[in-house]
């Protein structure tokens, strides 16, 4: 058998505590009882596949953002800045806005 610690708030160790000393067994065979219990209801532990792929895409038909292949432009609005426009900001002396 293993020994370990845990860690339980305040009110779980005093309920736990008194449940134990209803049920007249041990704090510890309590603890193993409640995680035998979630071991059997949870569900099964799966392998990990040896070789991760990558997902298969799915099939987006008229949802398809790339479909169309005017996408970027689209996504601006079709409001580009032009080169040719300066952006400054005029500030006075000691100004951080």
């Amino acid at each position: 058998m293993t020994r370990t610690q845990i860690q339980l708030p305040d009110l779980l160790y005093k309920q736990a505590k008194q449940l134990a000393n209803v049920r007249e067994i041990s704090l510890a065979e309590l603890v193993r009882n409640g995680l035998e219990y979630m071991l059997r209801v949870s569900a099964p532990i799966q392998e990990p596949s040896k070789e991760w792929q990558l997902p298969a895409p799915r099939k987006l038909g008229s949802l398809d953002p790339f479909k169309d292949e005017q996408w970027r432009a689209d996504l601006y609005c079709g409001e580009v800045a032009e080169e040719s426009v300066g952006y400054s900001v005029k500030r006075k002396k000691g100004q951080l806005k």
